[in-house]
């Protein structure tokens, strides 16, 4: 998979969870994509504070990104 087809896969893993997310008043966008196989994003609106973020991190948005990515290895939010 070429790294544009990466960013691509990921864009529409993301594309997958934002409805749950919009839907708690946050959202999530793509920093970037490292080596291939890390992604950073970052958390926004009510999700910045919430106490499950990083329960939704890794259960929800790694699992998903790995779903479309099989060779992504982490996900991590950044903070702003």
């Amino acid at each position: 998979m070429t790294t544009e087809e990466i960013k691509l896969n990921v864009e529409k893993a993301l594309d997958e969870i934002r409805p749950f997310l919009q839907s708690d008043g946050g959202n999530i966008s793509l920093i970037s994509i490292e080596d291939d196989k890390l992604v950073k994003v970052q958390l926004e609106g009510a999700c910045i504070n919430c106490s499950v973020n990083q329960m939704t991190l890794k259960s929800g948005v790694e699992m998903t990104i790995k779903k479309y990515v099989p060779q992504i290895e982490q996900v991590i939010n950044i903070e702003i």
